[in-house]
């Protein structure tokens, strides 16, 4: 079974930034083998989709990397395969970035259906992440 543990979540000024990890571990598969996604969810709100990224980390024919509408062109994900890790730089931060951010790995839906799908058998516990003056 692998197990995600998100962490650097905290609390930030608007305009600010903030750097999320996924960091996986107790599965036979390392973490390359998976599409991850991060998700956020606000009091009151649904869950949304923030950012998805491939196996290799490259846009093109494994997936690629997506963002959701609201985030593009101020998050950036990326992964680190050594560290068995994926992050979510988050730049200019707003107020309604605040959530508990999720990340969740799947072996087989790409990033392109992670929107649409029943994505990720298996997620983390969240972090919080408050945009607060």
């Amino acid at each position: 079974q692998l197990q995600l543990v998100e962490s650097g979540g905290g609390l930030v000024q608007p305009g600010g930034s903030l750097r999320l990890s996924c960091t996986a571990s107790g599965s036979t598969l390392a973490l390359e083998h998976y599409f991850v996604g991060w998700f956020r969810q606000a009091p009151g709100k649904e869950r949304e989709p923030v950012s998805c990224i491939s196996s290799s980390g490259n846009e093109g024919s494994d997936g690629g990397i997506e963002y959701g509408d609201s985030v593009k062109g101020r998050f950036t994900i990326s992964r680190d395969n050594t560290q068995n890790t994926v992050y979510l730089q988050m730049n200019s931060l707003k107020t309604e970035d605040t959530a508990v951010y999720y990340c969740a790995a799947d072996p087989l839906i790409a990033c392109r259906w992670y929107k649409e799908s029943h994505f990720g058998g298996s997620w983390g516990q969240g972090t919080q992440v408050t945009v607060s003056s």
